[in-house]
């Protein structure tokens, strides 16, 4: 079978006929990979190390990547000919930045050795996983093995709204893309298994800053001020209220407050005040809604208590809505490789993730990646300065992905 045939493997492949399972050398080394970047997290847009890392390796294998313009990030093509007029490729999307915390972990010899950064979403996984299947699938390629073409996109700036993705898009990173499909770690479903949902599986995601300001003065005499204090308390509780009374309940519009600053002295009444939050959306159209109902509450709450009020509203990411097609093609790729009971179905989040930008381009579909072991206690979250992954997940990723590839119609 030549890289560019049009010839669909089996409808009823399984792991004993499909091609493309991870040897156990490459195991170890994609384990030693992902915790070399675990020990070296890198923020958005400054993920240099990162990316050099990842070129190497994919050279290495005798591919070609390109660096991405804003000088971080990569894409790669395997096999066919992506700009020719042939088979539609596959993009596998990795993300490749860290979080600006703490690594927490003291059990581990892999923590992070940058202070106040850490790999604490997964995305040295997700990047590890995308490497792994490329390094699989050039094998295959060079067998005559590989049925469609495959491009490999990591992505810097995802924890960086509103997102690296655009600036991936804008490179021209989609061109010639059929479908594309990623993997985010799961710290609820045990390594082994993933979770998959048709339609909305994360929700929108935005930045609010709100500066409140007005005349101080004494405590004593608070009917003389703009009692600041009191108005900046309003709005954190007031607005989410009034937010979730102006839109249908089930779209799960919701404002979360995360910083709130104001005042020096316990006398004193202040000038000025800021809060900061989050704008979080299950529903697609109530996000797109969510700015005008969002400020207008925040207006209405600061003027009741005569405060002038300067919002800033960073527009973040849309939900990702998991397209049916290729929700089943990674379903049908995991049933290949490790059967129905290792397919779970897993509800909508209120996570934001940039993989939506995408999705706004080329129908696709992400996949949660169980990185629980199995049968641990300890209750772990994205977000946190000890979260940690099962590495065994690296496998089922890189599988999950050398499978689909594999199974991915060529139209």
């Amino acid at each position: 079978m030549s890289p560019e045939s049009e010839a669909d493997l089996p409808a009823d492949a399984t792991a004993d006929t499909l091609p493309g399972t991870l040897p156990e050398e490459l195991y170890a080394e994609l384990v030693a990979f992902r915790r070399d970047l675990h020990m070296h997290p890198e923020l958005g847009n400054q993920e240099f190390r990162t990316t050099a890392a990842i070129k190497e390796r994919l050279e290495k294998a005798g591919l070609a990547p390109r660096v991405l313009p804003t000088g971080t990030g990569l894409v790669c093509d395997i096999g066919g000919d992506p700009g020719g007029g042939g088979p539609a490729v596959l993009a596998l999307r990795a993300d490749i930045d860290a979080l600006p915390i703490p690594d927490t972990k003291s059990e581990v010899p892999y923590r992070s050795t940058v202070p106040d950064r850490a790999h604490a979403c997964g995305h040295d996984v997700h990047t590890t996983v995308a490497l792994g299947a490329g390094l699989v699938l050039a094998d295959l390629h060079r067998q005559g093995l590989l049925p469609r073409p495959v491009r490999l996109i990591f992505q810097p700036a995802e924890e960086v709204l509103p997102g690296g993705a655009a600036e991936v898009i804008k490179s021209g990173a989609l061109e010639g893309v059929g479908r594309i499909v990623a993997v985010h770690c799961d710290p609820r479903v045990d390594a082994g298994r993933i979770g998959l949902r048709q339609g909305p599986i994360t929700s929108a995601c935005d930045r609010l800053e709100v500066s409140l300001d007005g005349p101080g003065g004494h405590t004593a005499r608070p009917h003389l001020t703009t009692d600041l204090v009191t108005a900046v308390a309003r709005v954190v509780t007031d607005v989410p209220a009034l937010v979730g009374r102006r839109v249908d309940t089930r779209a799960g519009l919701a404002v979360t407050w995360g910083r709130i600053e104001s005042g020096h002295a316990p006398n004193v009444v202040p000038q000025h005040a800021e809060l900061a939050g989050t704008v979080r959306c299950l529903d697609i159209n109530a996000w797109r809604q969510a700015p005008d109902i969002v400020v207008a509450a925040i207006d209405e709450v600061a003027n009741l208590h005569k405060a002038k009020s300067e919002i800033n509203y960073v527009r973040g990411v849309p939900p990702v809505v998991n397209e049916p097609v290729v929700t089943e093609l990674l379903r049908d790729a995991m049933i290949a490789r490790r059967g129905a009971a290792d397919v779970e179905d897993t509800e909508q989040s209120l996570g934001g993730e940039d993989f939506s930008w995408y999705l706004e381009h080329v129908p696709g579909a992400m996949a949660r990646l169980g990185v629980r072991t199995p049968g641990e206690r300890t209750v772990r979250d994205l977000h946190q300065g000890d979260f940690d992954a099962d590495e065994s997940a690296i496998r089922v990723g890189v599988e999950l992905f050398t499978a689909a590839a594999l199974l991915h119609p060529t139209r």
